[in-house]
């Protein structure tokens, strides 16, 4: 560095001047720093580079920090405009570098992103404290608030006016300075511990395999899923073998043909101890840290627990009103899956087992027993839903319903070869929106299935700035001999999936903070849910499952089988469902410390709802990686919430046409273009007239009194 200044004295360079053309040439070659110039204004993520991350997250930052200084320096009376519109237009470069780089975080991660998102989580959780915690900041929010009701505010003003000044308070702005700097030390803990459960459970992830040296060893085991097993074993160096990871595309059907019980012991248990295992990936101590720490800060809040806190803003509203629901559910589920494992046991002593069922038989012998009772194999339904059939499906309901129209884009940018890029259009050709899709696993992207935004929509002075929208998912790879062929479950997470990303796609709202999915957990699975309805409705199955050799059309005897077993196993699938969401309100209902590990807290949990041993949680607490680190703590409930919704609102369409326009209009119009701007319950019920009926959801998991 010495060495470096007297080059520099030499050339006749002040360090200062030096240093400025640094920053200029950093600043030109950043892409964050320019505009995007790319079609559609999508991330140019050709340009971007690791190293432009910190940089620009930091420039962020520091711009915002400005914009914020200039809101409280405002000699001006606080008004909606130069507050709350102000602060709302704040952050956009900090908004803009951070979308990108927290999906990559998710979708395409490596260890240089990894390092850099636990160098940055510190900075933005105190740049965030430093905004919510301003007192001067909150001062002027709070004199717009006092005056609400003399403002004349249109709707969607009093709703961001309401949200914003709500952030503050639940942010800590009422705290006193000693509890604001504990709050500051707890977000900071948080937001690194947040990042470091999920990276445990990704590493974890990738890290197991099961080798297969013997062809004996695939008995039970379809040609597609043996293909499958054979590119993952080329693919990792291990050719003429055939090789299974803990992704749930590989996973779950060996779980559910393999006919050697001892291997399907032996990878259901490295999946079930995943981040368990003592090593530097185990999540234990994470997740008990993760959880005491949330109560201390609810606590600190004033609030009972962290669910009462998470709640607040829910439509369930209370812990107590979310139990009553689960326990609703529970007693019905768990009675019906004790005789579907009735039936299990007696189907393997008949070939000659007489141990009890273990977690790692459910799925063989279901299928088994679905075969029998309803002469239906899921490997009969897989030719029929490639990825292309299944796509051709998703866009002719979103057409049939909406009017849209699907273009894929060869010309613009990707983070990853797998990505497909998609024009989304009203039907005159209007330009809606911007949809990225990538749909298979590999060792850079987590678990799991989401959806996201690369640009969330807003309307700038009249004019309605387009969303950019992306879904991910880790579907069944294609492989040498086949395209990918997808389980029923995959299509279903597919449609799922693309329900999220119309909520975000048909926002047409004012204020990005409240656009597309910015609603409450337990109302955002309504979108995505209720397009899992139109997947299975045999209408809308002869329109898309075609054979993927012979173009043929899923036969009528087909779709009759899969509607005869579309009860079957839902005991397990919804008691296996319930007892995570159970855990998740344990965990989150603590009001203090809580001792021992995340594994003891778990089988305390589990043995107070009399989970049967045969079923363990659907996410174990330590890979729980929905409330641990993806933004759903005291909100796991709410998949089962909005079943209540979809379930009901599908019914409406059913009750009249399945692609009726009129309800098909209302329910873009209220729901997915209207986002967070109002409360859900009043949204929900412009769509339906009323409020929902469980009833629906009773009749179709098969746990009403006529179905048992």
């Amino acid at each position: 560095m010495k060495n470096k200044f007297i080059l520099l004295m030499l050339m006749g360079l002040s360090v200062s001047q030096v240093e400025a053309q640094e920053i200029k040439k950093s600043f030109s070659s950043n892409p964050f720093f320019n505009s995007y110039n790319t079609p559609y204004n999508v991330p140019p993520f050709h340009l971007i580079k690791n190293e432009h991350f910190k940089p620009a997250i930091e420039e962020g930052i520091k711009k915002q920090e400005g914009e914020i200084k200039a809101i409280t320096n405002n000699k001006s009376v606080a008004t909606f405009d130069n507050t709350i519109l102000a602060l709302e237009n704040s952050g956009e470069l900090l908004s803009n570098v951070s979308t990108v780089f927290y999906n990559l975080n998710s979708a395409n991660t490596n260890e240089e992103i990894q390092k850099i998102a636990t160098e940055v989580a510190p900075l933005l959780s105190a740049h965030g404290d430093n905004i919510n915690l301003n007192e001067k900041l909150f001062a002027r929010v709070k004199t717009v608030w006092e005056q609400k009701d003399k403002l004349k505010l249109n709707p969607e003003q009093s709703k961001l006016l309401e949200k914003t000044y709500k952030r503050f308070v639940r942010s800590g702005a009422n705290l006193n300075e000693k509890d604001k700097q504990r709050l500051r030390e707890l977000n900071s803990e948080l937001a690194v511990l947040t990042l470091k459960f999920g990276q445990n459970i990704l590493a974890e992830t990738n890290s197991y395999e099961l080798v297969i040296n013997s062809k004996a060893e695939l008995a039970g085991l379809s040609d597609d899923l043996i293909d499958a097993a054979t590119a993952t074993a080329k693919a990792k160096g291990k050719p003429g073998k055939w090789v299974i990871t803990l992704s749930n595309s590989s996973v779950m059907p060996f779980l559910q043909y393999s006919s050697n019980r001892k291997l399907r012991q032996e990878v259901w248990t490295a999946y079930k101890n995943r981040c368990n295992n003592g090593n530097e990936f185990d999540n234990n101590t994470i997740a008990i840290r993760l959880a005491s720490m949330r109560a201390e800060k609810a606590k600190l809040l004033g609030y009972k627990t962290h669910a009462h806190y998470g709640l607040e803003e829910s439509m369930a509203k209370t812990p107590e009103k979310v139990m009553e629901f689960l326990n609703q559910l529970w007693e019905p589920a768990l009675e019906k899956a004790k005789v579907e494992e009735a039936e299990i046991k007696q189907m393997m002593a008949s070939e000659g087992i007489k141990e009890d069922v273990q977690p790692y038989d459910w799925r063989y012998y279901s299928e088994k027993i679905r075969k029998q009772k309803f002469d239906l194999d899921e490997n009969e339904l897989k030719p029929y839903f490639s990825l292309d059939a299944a796509t051709q499906g998703v866009f002719m309901v979103c057409e049939k319903l909406y009017g849209l129209k699907f273009k894929e884009l060869k010309d613009v940018p990707t983070y990853h070869n797998d990505a497909t890029v998609w024009e989304v259009t009203e039907k005159d050709g209007k330009h809606v929106g911007v949809l990225y899709m990538d749909f298979h696993p590999r060792d850079s992207k987590r678990g799991g299935a989401w959806m996201t935004s690369y640009r969330p929509q807003k309307t700038v002075n009249g004019k309605r700035i387009a969303p950019v929208i992306s879904i991910v998912c880790n579907f069944t790879k294609p492989t040498e001999n086949a395209p990918a062929l997808f389980t029923f479950d995959e299509v279903t997470t597919y449609f799922h999936e693309f329900g999220h990303a119309l909520h975000g796609l048909l926002s047409d709202v004012t204020y990005q903070s409240l656009a597309g999915t910015s609603v409450s957990r337990d109302f955002v699975e309504l979108p995505s849910q209720v397009m899992e309805n139109w997947a299975s409705d045999p209408e809308v199955l002869k329109m898309y499952a075609k054979h993927y050799k012979t173009g043929q059309v899923i036969p009528d005897e087909l779709i009759q089988k899969l509607e005869n077993a579309g009860t079957y196993g839902q005991g397990f699938a919804t008691v296996e469902y319930l007892a995570s969401a159970f855990l998740d309100m344990d965990f989150h209902t603590s009001e203090g410390t809580i001792s021992g590990t995340a594994n003891e807290f778990e089988l305390n949990s589990m043995k107070n709802k009399g989970l049967i041993n045969s079923i363990i949680p659907r996410h174990r607490a330590t890979y729980f990686s929905h409330v641990f680190s993806g933004g759903y703590s005291a909100g796991y409930y709410s998949y089962i919430w909005s079943g209540v919704l979809d379930t009901d609102a599908f019914d409406q369409f059913k009750k009249t046409s399945l692609f009726n326009a009129a309800k098909a209009n209302s329910f873009r119009k209220n729901i997915l273009e209207r986002g967070g701007t109002e409360e859900p319950m009043e949204l929900y019920k412009k769509f339906r007239g009323a409020e929902p009926s469980i009833e629906p959801l009773l009749k179709k998991r098969g746990l009403d009194r006529k179905s048992k």
